[in-house]
């Protein structure tokens, strides 16, 4: 896995899906080659995951074909 040690110029986003009224969200971070960045929207200041491109990309499928539901 890439060795990320400089968020500093991290854009951040969140969800499509998580509207306007705040809630339990997730922000990712893009251009990150190889990794992507993940924290909680309620606590930015907070803790970063990194994930490697492939289990994101993984996840996210998984999700949208509701395997977690």
């Amino acid at each position: 896995m890439t060795k990320v040690t400089n968020l500093e110029s991290a854009v951040w986003r969140k969800s499509s899906y998580s509207g306007e009224n705040g809630g339990t969200c997730v922000e990712v971070a893009d251009g990150f080659p190889g990794v992507v960045p993940v924290r909680d929207s309620k606590h930015p200041e907070g803790p970063v995951l990194l994930f490697s491109a492939e289990a994101w990309t993984s996840f996210i499928r998984d999700v949208k074909t509701d395997r977690y539901s």
